[in-house]
């Protein structure tokens, strides 16, 4: 059952970004960052962690789930370290995807020959 959730979930933002790519003009990279914003704005609201603690990793393996997770890390930071906190909370909550991200990148880049369009 969790798998299904999981999928469930995960394919529906999925599902949501295919619809902004294909019914409006909005960028991919535009698109990208609003899932980020979204995932911060529901966090805030408090409605972020009870679809991750439902769904898993169909709800924190997502963009919206890195924005999260930063504003989890923020959050998390600022109680520790005050307001000094909001601007290193989200890096260290997300240093392991951030450096994966760049490490992963690389190694593709070094294995493929990528070519502009």
């Amino acid at each position: 059952m969790e798998y299904l959730k999981a999928f469930a979930v995960g394919g529906l933002i999925c599902c949501i970004g295919q619809i902004l790519i294909d019914r409006t003009k909005l960028t991919p990279a535009r698109i990208l960052v609003g899932f980020v914003v979204s995932g911060v704005i529901l966090s805030a609201l408090g409605l972020y962690e009870p679809l991750a603690e439902f769904a898993g990793a169909g709800a924190t393996v997502p963009l919206s789930g890195f924005g999260h997770t930063l504003a989890k890390g923020v959050r998390a930071s600022v109680a520790d370290n005050g307001i000094l906190g909001a601007f290193t909370g989200g890096l260290s909550a997300t240093a392991g995807g951030i450096t994966a991200a760049i490490v992963f990148g690389f190694i593709a880049a070094l294995l493929f020959d990528p070519k502009d369009k």
